[in-house]
């Protein structure tokens, strides 16, 4: 992992992670409370919707994502808008992240199947936590980038 800086942004280089399809945990489901088109499994599981309203709509039954064999959630679809790409949203209560705000370390999972299914190696990314974040994304091949802007939340650390 490798961090530049290129103008106001901050630039991370990482491994890609793809994630497969996979079979929906019955806690998985439940815990969305709204049944994705598509399930895939990697690091976390990642529940991909048609829309970027049925992601930002999403009240999340988190004790349920507590009980998965996954570090975390993620709720995705395409852009809502000609400026976004795909649109994110990332549960991790297991590890005291109810919802993180912006997250970069699931784009290594996501960048992958996005490149692919939008065909493109540049992304445009939307986190609809509250709080809320743009990320560009690029696909490498065995890598990917994820650019944006850092914000500092707590003394030493910071995140994009």
């Amino acid at each position: 992992l490798t961090v530049a800086r290129d103008g106001d942004n901050f630039v991370m280089d990482s491994p890609a992670q793809p994630a497969e399809p996979h079979a929906a945990p019955k806690n998985l489901l439940a815990g969305l409370g709204a049944a994705p088109a598509e399930v895939l499994a990697g690091a976390d599981y990642i529940a991909v919707y048609d829309s970027a309203a049925e992601v930002a709509a999403l009240s999340p039954d988190l004790d349920c994502f507590c009980r998965l064999d996954r570090r975390g959630v993620v709720a995705t679809a395409p852009g809502g808008d000609s400026e976004t790409d795909y649109v994110l949203r990332f549960f991790a209560p297991k590890n005291a992240v109810p919802e993180d705000p912006v997250t970069g370390n699931v784009q290594t999972e996501l960048v992958p199947y996005w490149a692919a299914r939008l065909g493109k190696k540049r992304l445009t990314v939307r986190q609809l936590s509250a709080r809320g974040g743009v990320m560009i994304c690029e696909d490498l091949g065995a890598r990917i980038t994820i650019a944006g802007q850092c914000v500092r939340f707590l003394e030493g650390e910071v995140t994009l």
